[in-house]
Formats: C-alpha cells, structure tokens, sequence
C-alpha cells in the first residue's frame, strides 16, 4: 500500500504539463515558427496583422505557454489600438488580441484557453478597458467576446464582419464606438533608425 501511494504523491507532484509565462526576445524564433505552423503562410495578409506591423505589443500582454522543457507550445499578444471614436469624438483606447495559436501537437490540453484567461486577466489588471479580436466566435464567446458592442467599428482592409467581435473589461467602455481600428501602440524601432538618432 506505501509503494502505491508513493507512485500516487509521486505522479500529482509532477511539473504541470505547460506554464503561462512571459514572452522574452529568446521566444522570438520558437514563436514566429510555432505561428506558421499553427497559422499557415497567408497569417501576415490579414487584416490585423496590418495593425500589428511595425509594432511592439502593449506592455506586459506578449505571453506564452512552456511545456516542462522550457519549449514554446503556444503564444498570444495583445496589442494597443484606437478602436474609433467614442460619442464625445474622443479615441477609445483598446487592445486587439491575437494572435492566439498553440502547436497542433498540443491541442486538446486546454492551452489556448489558459492564454486567453492569463491575457485578459493581466489586461484588466493593467487597466485596460476592452479587448477587440478577429476569430471563431463559437470558440471566443465562452471568454465574453460578443459583435455587438463594436458593430459600428470596421478593421483596415478586408475582414469577416462575424468574427470581429470584443469584450469590455470595464462596463460601458465601447459605447458609442465607430470608425477604424488603428494602431496606437509602441513603434518597432528599427537598426538603422537608431543609427541615424546616434
């Protein structure tokens, strides 16, 4: 009985199978490679990777899942963007979420839905307001993201008007919102621009 219950305390003291962790420079390779993978080629002529290009994401919200060895088996980035203007004229301050991928190796394990509650999470804590993402809303509303609050709102370039869909992190944040979603995070700086300012 001591021998089973040891291989009992033995098997739940195990590592978990993955951790949600912060994206470093070092996942950059591992990332972009887990994305083709999970994503196909054609993931950089979409509509929101047009407001992602030349952008850093928002501060805090780049984030992956690690199996026990360290490896990247899933990644999610949330983006800062203007989504259109309020009632007043003012630009509301958002994030765009995506995007969400896990290895196909990995599916199944629960993976993608830990991202999405580990990034929304953070996103509240950090104070932000609401959350817009393009995708499958059979998967998305269970995470409370829904197309009404953002009817009135349309992304650069072509899109699937059914799968824009957002959620408010605080109540009320999207109201009145229309116009076009634009990036309004951190520029990407690049080499040779740093080159110049020297």
């Amino acid at each position: 009985m001591a021998a089973v219950l040891t291989s009992v305390r033995a098997f739940f003291a195990q590592a978990p199978a993955f951790v949600i962790d912060n994206e470093t420079p070092a996942d950059v390779v591992a990332r972009e490679n887990l994305l083709d993978l999970a994503m196909g080629a054609d993931r950089r002529t979409k509509s929101s990777e047009k407001i992602r290009r030349g952008r850093l994401p928002a501060e805090g919200l780049a984030l992956v899942a690690r199996d026990r060895d360290g490896h990247v088996i899933g990644t999610v980035r949330l983006w800062n963007i203007e989504a259109g203007v309020g009632r007043e004229g003012r630009a509301i301050q958002a994030l765009l979420l995506g995007p969400l991928a896990v290895d196909p190796a990995h599916e199944g394990k629960g993976i993608g839905a830990a991202l999405m509650r580990a990034g929304l999470l953070e996103a509240r804590k950090r104070g932000h307001g609401a959350v817009l993402l393009v995708g499958d809303a059979s998967y998305y509303e269970r995470f409370g993201f829904f197309a009404e609050k953002i009817q009135h709102l349309v992304m650069p370039g072509p899109f699937a008007r059914e799968r824009f869909l957002a959620t408010e992190l605080v109540a009320g944040w999207l109201e009145g919102a229309a116009g076009m979603v634009v990036a309004s995070g951190r520029a990407l700086s690049h080499p040779t621009e740093q080159r110049k300012a020297a």
